[in-house]
């Protein structure tokens, strides 16, 4: 035994020496600056939002008391409300979870004056959605414009963009503009006017996006989800043109599909893997202009029995993304942000690892010397808690009669536990991604080969969807299997653990 840690001690000593070398140092201030950079991305992100927030007050301080939906009260017409242009909302459907029900009323519920559609598409009627989504349109069978159309199995490409080209292929031939949203996106009631009306000053728009606001069920893998999606939040709070685009929430031209332009439909049907990065790819590549708005930012409740297992499934179709491509372009871009982001995830978390060596060298021999680099974690966290209370406060001033959504609900330690975790995980899983080439979504396992759809695989293994935890083939029949990780998630998160995130 007493071998054995004189074994331990010998390590930890060699490994704090080698951490005070010159390229040690190196490390641990490219960390510092990696924090720093995330900390003014996240500040900068911030100030735009904020400003959008006191524009709004200050437009209900001069009278108008309906800021949420148009900045003139006038707009609120008749007379301009009956020449806004048709608009077809396309939703593809899979599964039931426990919020979907909510997200979608608030999606059928908009408070847009112009002509609107809802097509709800699945892949087949034994989906649970499917009757789900029919009760639903049931109820509001008088006041609403929607159908649930059946898409059938995809053989050339994903199953949601299946469904999209599906549903861009049964929408209004009147329609001017198709919204392609994803069934957890928790919309505003002025949202799709606020879109449209960005579409109609601005004809040069490609394509308008969003982002999601995670909201955090408290296990660690929700903060894992949500820590990956906040740096990726400082591209899309630009106020307008931006170089990223998000699946979840798209505005574009209907007669862009009808047409084939620059090839968005053959490009997305002939192997298209993601719909996001292959119309950013397209956009990019023929310079169109891609824009996301101050408001266009939606409250994402995460499931409440989101596992670690289902967080590192959907952290693996993320990374996965990077493996498909429609150009030689295209394959360069994700090759240089597969690198970058690997670089980058790893030079934050090992400036800590090297901290924690020094800490438990110093534990065990008081002699050694410490090098502490965690200051800045300060920083960074500083930073990310104040665009989250920027943007949780833009939300409910864009929903003012809907559930509130608290900063009360987040536990900040395990917030910081989950920026280790997911930036050490990242580089795992994208060198994963790109050896194995294929991967499970939703029970449907897709291959790849140079960057496109090869074959499809439907293992049906998958009972829940990563995020929503929506039920993919019937109701849960016994409890999820308990893990070390899931113990550990939950022992962290009685710190400040609250019954139910306010929403």
């Amino acid at each position: 035994m007493a071998a054995m840690e004189a074994a331990a001690d010998a390590v930890l000593a060699a490994a704090s020496r080698a951490f005070c070398s010159p390229a040690a140092v190196f490390i641990q201030i490219q960390g510092c600056l990696i924090c720093l950079t995330l900390g003014l991305g996240w500040a900068v992100a911030a100030f735009v939002r904020k400003k959008e927030i006191r524009r709004m007050k200050h437009i209900i301080v001069d009278g108008n008391s309906f800021a949420f939906l148009c900045d003139d009260i006038d707009e609120l017409e008749h007379s301009v409300q009956e020449k806004l242009p048709r608009v077809s909302v396309i939703m593809p459907l899979k599964g039931f979870g426990e919020h979907n029900l909510q997200n979608w009323r608030t999606q059928i519920t908009s408070l847009y004056g112009g002509p609107l559609e809802f097509l709800f598409i699945v892949e087949s009627k034994d989906d649970p959605a499917y009757h789900a989504v029919s009760r639903l349109i049931a109820e509001y069978k008088d006041k609403l414009e929607a159908k649930v159309v059946v898409a059938g199995f995809s053989t050339t490409c994903s199953q949601k963009i299946h469904n999209q080209l599906i549903g861009v292929e049964k929408m209004h031939k009147d329609s001017k503009y198709v919204l392609f949203l994803d069934d957890d996106v928790r919309l505003h009631p002025g949202t799709i006017g606020a879109l449209t009306k960005e579409m109609e000053k601005n004809p040069e728009i490609f394509i308008q996006t969003g982002y999601p606001l995670d909201l955090p069920s408290g296990s660690l893998g929700s903060y894992c989800i949500y820590e990956y999606h906040m740096p990726c939040s400082i591209g899309f709070a630009t106020g307008g043109k931006t170089f990223f685009l998000w699946g979840g929430c798209m505005m574009m031209h209907a007669d862009d599909f009808r047409q084939d332009l620059y090839g968005v439909v053959s490009g997305l049907r002939d192997g298209g893997y993601s719909d996001d990065m292959t119309l950013a790819a397209i956009a990019g590549q023929h310079k169109r202009l891609i824009s996301s708005p101050p408001v266009a930012v939606f409250p994402h409740p995460l499931a409440s029995d989101l596992s670690f297992s289902r967080y590192w499934n959907y952290l693996r179709k993320q990374t996965f993304v990077l493996e498909s491509y429609v150009s030689k372009v295209n394959w360069m871009m994700n090759r240089a942000l597969f690198a970058s982001h690997c670089y980058l995830s790893w030079g934050f978390v090992w400036p800590y690892i090297m901290a924690l060596v020094h800490v438990v060298t110093a534990l065990r021999a008081p002699y050694s010397e410490i090098v502490k680099d965690a200051s800045t974690a300060s920083c960074e966290l500083v930073s990310m808690w104040n665009l989250t209370k920027v943007e949780i406060q833009l939300c409910n001033m864009l929903s003012p009669e809907g559930p509130k959504v608290s900063l009360g609900s987040y536990n900040w330690g395990l917030v910081f536990i989950a920026v280790l975790v997911d930036n050490f995980l990242y580089p795992i899983s994208a060198f994963r991604s790109h050896f194995s080439q294929s991967i499970n979504w939703s029970g449907i396992r897709y291959h790849l080969k140079d960057g496109k759809i090869s074959k499809i695989d439907r293992e049906n293994k998958l009972k829940y969807t990563d995020l929503g935890g929506k039920h993919l083939f019937g109701k849960r029949t016994y409890p999820p299997k308990t893990s070390l990780l899931g113990y550990l998630s939950r022992t962290l998160a009685q710190w400040h653990q609250p019954k139910k995130y306010d929403v």
